[in-house]
């Protein structure tokens, strides 16, 4: 579930708990609309965990001739975004 899906989840449960007053007879529209909240607030934080986790990085190498002994040197750096 993505961070937008939590979002009108979550819009959607707090519309039908607290915004309609329909009665409905097979259903009640109140618990549907906090269990629609609790889904919701459950998919904001899982979105918001797994943008957190995401990470990239990037793998640098050079190679030169060291001109005091003539060896060939490689250079490798790795750099991690946050």
């Amino acid at each position: 579930m993505s961070l937008g899906a939590g979002i009108v989840l979550l819009a959607i449960g707090a519309i039908l708990a607290y915004a309609v007053n329909v009665q409905v007879s097979f259903v009640d529209l109140h618990t549907v609309g906090y269990i629609l909240m609790a889904a919701g607030a459950i998919g904001i934080i899982l979105g918001i965990v797994l943008i957190s986790r995401r990470r990239s990085s990037v793998s640098t190498s050079r190679s030169s001739i060291d001109p005091a002994t003539g060896d060939r040197v490689r250079r490798d750096v790795r750099s991690d975004d946050l």
